[in-house]
């Protein structure tokens, strides 16, 4: 499966002026608004990194999925959570003919961690032509503003966040590691995988 974002979240839906202060509380950043370009490129490496992590969207923006074969003939799951909506399904063939799948033949099954598409009324989804695949568009994220992230989420993007830029000269960003008070914050929101091959 191949997971496009289709546009990344506006500058305003940044939190730059709270990263600030927490900078600005914890190290004696002064906050004169000069350094916003570089804050907001922490902010969203701290937040790509978390959601990396626990497989869920944090700010609400579109996202496609392009893939092969279904998971079974009836569920694919979706590579992120929370779903907000689908907001269509096509098959392509190898000849880039492209078709919208009706409404009635599929429906989004909401879950915390594993948000599914599935055949309508237990039926199996649409056969996926030989050699094309198909394309799900679909909106994932807590909600267009940062207020609608929960809490924890949000206080462990500022901590990721200031940690990059504390150690910016150590190359933090090249790095996998992640604060111990950080992966505390995420961890009740990763997906529990229970055997291989599901999460």
């Amino acid at each position: 499966m191949i997971l496009t974002e289709v546009s990344a979240p506006t500058a305003e839906a940044m939190p730059i002026r709270a990263f600030g202060e927490h900078l600005r509380l914890g190290t004696g950043f002064a906050d004169d608004g000069s350094q916003d370009t570089i804050l907001e490129v922490y902010l969203r490496s701290a937040m790509a990194s978390i959601e990396a992590r626990i497989g869920q969207a944090l700010l609400s923006r579109p996202f496609v999925a392009t893939l092969g074969r279904w998971q079974s003939d009836s569920s694919q799951t979706l590579p992120l959570a929370p779903v907000a909506s689908v907001s269509s399904v096509a098959l392509l063939s190898g000849d880039d003919d492209r078709v919208e799948l009706a409404t009635d033949t599929w429906s989004l099954l909401r879950d915390r961690h594993r948000p599914r598409l599935v055949g309508r009324f237990g039926r199996y989804l649409p056969r996926i032509p030989r050699g094309g695949q198909a394309e799900i568009r679909f909106v994932a994220g807590y909600g267009p503003a940062w207020e609608d992230v929960p809490a924890d989420l949000r206080q462990a993007v500022l901590l990721l966040a200031a940690h990059f830029y504390e150690h910016r000269a150590e190359g933090a960003l090249s790095g996998a590691m992640f604060p111990g008070t950080v992966l505390t914050l995420i961890e009740t929101h990763r997906a529990v995988r229970i055997g291989r091959g599901v999460a």
